[in-house]
This record gives structure tokens, sequence and C-alpha cells, in this order.
């Protein structure tokens, strides 16, 4: 049997900020943006080489924007990835590194909490 996540929703309080920051500063790439309804919009985005995805919008979630914290998406390399998400604009943390791995965090702009581990192999 196979589960495999393909989706993650997160709660944002603005729709167009939350795709402008994650296609601008983030890099992901937007699948879809369609209004449904009055009540209804649907975002979807994935990062680059992801079989995984997010999506927001209205009408998705009840959860509090900024609710999300233990995001974690998988790099090859962490300095990589900061230094182009810092060429984009994005406020990232420096590059941390921990015995399980190195890490560059950050925040969209309503708080759901992004880690990208770079994974450390023992040597």
């Amino acid at each position: 049997m196979d589960i495999k996540l393909e989706l993650v929703i997160l709660p944002v309080s603005d729709v167009d900020r939350a795709r402008d920051f994650y296609v601008d500063k983030i890099g992901f790439h937007l699948d879809h943006d369609h209004t449904v309804s009055e009540e209804i919009r649907f975002v979807q985005l994935t990062p680059p080489g992801s079989a995984c995805s997010i999506a927001f919008g209205k009408g998705l979630t009840t959860a509090e924007p900024g609710s999300v914290q233990g995001l974690q998406a998988v790099v090859a390399d962490a300095d990589e990835v900061h230094a182009e998400l810092v060429r984009r604009g994005a406020e990232v943390s420096e590059v941390q590194d921990l015995a399980w791995g190195r890490f560059v965090h950050f925040d969209d702009p309503d708080g759901n909490h992004w880690a990208l581990q770079q994974i450390v192999r023992p040597q």
C-alpha cells in the first residue's frame, strides 16, 4: 500500500500576498489560482522538485493564519538555497549546522514556519 502526501493546506490572511511571496521570494511554481465562487478560491503551488504541493486561498481552512509551524522540506545544499533565497529578497535564517542536518529557516508573511534541511550523511 502506498500513501503519498501530495498537498498541505496553509492558513493565510492575504491570498495575493502569500501567492506573491511563495512565487517571487521562495521560487515555488504556481500550479493553480482559481476562484470557484465568492466563498472559495484555490491557489496551489509546488516547490521545485517536490511531489508535494501547498495550497491556500479562501474557504479552504478554518485554521488561524500563521498557525502552521512544522513544515520541513529537504534540499541538496543549504548554502546554495540560502544564497538563492537571499538573492530573491526573502528573509531567512543563517545556515544552522546540527548533527542531523544543516538548516535554513523562514516564515511566510503570516508566520507559517518552514525549515529547509540538507541531510548530513555520516562519513
